[in-house]
């Protein structure tokens, strides 16, 4: 804080998804100016490139007015941070600012214009538990519920409009002689703006039946997790500015689009202009054979830290 011209809160995340304790935990330098290791693109090369661009400004006489907003739980969806990001944007919008977050650009180095929105969601079926051998009729199988109530989630899937709906861990029945009397799954939607995230959150609330029916019966939860970030003309001209700084650099800068939600999605749902792609290039992200190309780290630096300065000449 303390600088001078348009503010602009950066944003980066310490978290990664991959498992503490496994064996992908070492960053391990590969061929053709590769390394691989946890969290190497998503997005600790991010939190280098800031902090070496924050050093070189802090070693000159320009001094913009950032911010710097690093969470640990981004991965799971800032839940915890996401009033401290959204107060921060808020503010910074009210004043001019630009946000800038540090996830990784795309393969081909272009910057995301347009990110989907995200929410998480909860199936979970009652039915009625039995012996599977003696009194088999008088169960009611959640299990069996909860599978139809999957197959029709899955129906509300439109790519073409940008629509996503997927769920991945399952809860139902202890052993496999026992008719399930409960079972529970998780689920992630992914929409285009308010109006496709309504539909898809109605439509997984008809899946639900009243408290008092019959069973089985089946209740859902839905929890937004992101808006999302729509493309608009203040993020494109932004862009517009990136991209001529990588020009000046030696670099062919590109637009592009992601389902991939971000802490950007938070700080623009603020009023804030924000480019959430300033990090380095790299690929296969979320899994172990995670990589960073590290020939891209220097000119990302020096955009960001181009930006920052145009950033404090702006009254």
């Amino acid at each position: 804080r303390g600088g001078k011209g348009r503010p602009v809160p950066v944003t980066g995340h310490l978290d990664t998804v991959h498992y503490p304790f496994g064996s992908f935990q070492t960053l391990v330098r590969e061929a053709g100016g590769r390394a691989g290791g946890p969290g190497a693109i998503d997005m600790k090369g991010g939190l280098v490139i800031m902090m070496h661009a924050l050093e070189v400004l802090a070693e000159s006489v320009i001094a913009p007015a950032w911010t710097v907003l690093l969470n640990s739980d981004e991965e799971t969806g800032s839940l915890h941070s996401q009033r401290a990001i959204r107060a921060e944007a808020r503010a910074c919008a009210a004043r001019g600012g630009l946000g800038l977050a540090m996830e990784p650009s795309l393969p081909d180095g272009s910057l995301v214009l347009e990110r989907l929105g995200s929410a998480t969601f909860r199936i979970e079926c009652e039915g009625r538990a039995a012996h599977a051998g003696r009194d088999f009729a008088q169960g009611v199988s959640a299990v069996n519920a909860i599978a139809a109530k999957i197959l029709d989630a899955a129906k509300l899937v439109d790519l073409d409009a940008g629509t996503v709906v997927t769920i991945g861990p399952l809860e139902g029945a202890k052993a496999t002689n026992i008719v399930a009397d409960r079972a529970r799954a998780w689920g992630n939607t992914r929409f285009r703006d308010a109006v496709r995230e309504e539909a898809v959150k109605q439509g997984l609330f008809a899946l639900a039946t009243a408290a008092d029916a019959p069973l089985p019966r089946t209740r859902i939860e839905y929890e937004p997790n992101r808006p999302a970030k729509p493309e608009t003309a203040a993020v494109r001209a932004l862009a517009e500015e990136v991209r001529a700084v990588g020009e000046a650099l030696g670099e062919n800068v590109g637009f592009g689009k992601s389902g991939g939600v971000s802490d950007g999605n938070l700080m623009q749902a603020e009023g804030l202009p924000t480019l959430a792609t300033m990090g380095p290039q790299g690929g296969n992200l979320h899994r172990t054979d995670e990589y960073i190309e590290l020939p891209s780290m220097a000119p990302r630096a020096a955009t960001l830290a181009i930006m920052l300065a145009r950033a404090a000449r702006v009254p």
